[in-house]
């Protein structure tokens, strides 16, 4: 679909009123980023509409898919956001009139939206970024920086920092940020980040252990100074 066919016809295609937003969380250089698009003056996050003939979670997977190149990216659901007032309509006129597009009062995105928002962690390394037909440009962008979003969605972006901090406390998903093989020092440091607070590292490292979701290779970590500390993978189906 065109970016004609989208503004004129774009309700024959999707559900009216509903929309899909994704927090994609990675990590890089020891901070957490999340993966922003720009359109017009401010930021905003990947997302899309519901096709009439697929399901919530079908669409949320297709959309991730489409904007990551991931096959089997993880996947949570966060929460909904549907403010009475929650429409873009401004910032999509000033976008399309500065760009020289045509605007419409009436087309049918200008209506008010809910979203179903979505969080998932990645690993940058893996990533390629799919920009959308209006994006003019796609960056990973650390938490403590974010940029002038539209809307609502520098809210969308603290509540995922919030509940992947609590998801970190009880789930062994973090690891999905590193790539594999990773050390328990980085793995260590990683939980540090997002817990914003120190950590024993010793007492941390049993934890981890005792999951039994961690397989330690035969093999030391060669390329680090001082010591070598054992790399570890995620057992398998884990």
């Amino acid at each position: 679909m065109d970016y004609l066919e989208f503004l004129e016809r774009g309700e024959e295609y999707f559900l009216p009123n509903l929309s899909i937003d994704h927090v994609i969380i990675g990590y890089e250089d020891a901070r957490l980023k999340c993966l922003l698009l720009r359109i017009g003056e401010k930021w905003l996050l990947p997302g899309g509409y519901v096709g009439k003939a697929e399901s919530v979670d079908e669409a949320a997977a297709r959309i991730l898919k489409e904007r990551t190149g991931l096959k089997d990216p993880h996947l949570t659901f966060l929460s909904v956001f549907g403010n009475a007032d929650r429409h873009f309509r401004e910032e999509w006129k000033q976008f399309l009139e500065t760009s020289g597009q045509p605007w419409k009062e009436d087309y049918w995105f200008n209506a008010r939206f809910v979203s179903l928002a979505y969080y998932s962690l990645v690993r940058i390394v893996d990533m390629h970024p799919v920009p959308g037909a209006f994006d003019e440009a796609v960056a990973w962008v650390p938490f403590e920086e974010l940029p002038p979003m539209w809307m609502d969605h520098e809210a969308i972006v603290r509540e995922a920092r919030h509940r992947l901090k609590e998801d970190a406390r009880h789930q062994q998903i973090t690891h999905k940020l590193l790539p594999s093989p990773f050390t328990m020092p980085e793995l260590h440091q990683l939980h540090q980040n997002i817990l914003q607070q120190k950590i024993d590292r010793s007492r941390f490292q049993k934890k981890m252990l005792a999951t039994g979701v961690y397989r330690r290779l035969p093999r030391l970590q060669k390329d680090a100074p001082g010591r070598n500390p054992y790399q570890y993978t995620v057992k398998s189906g884990e």
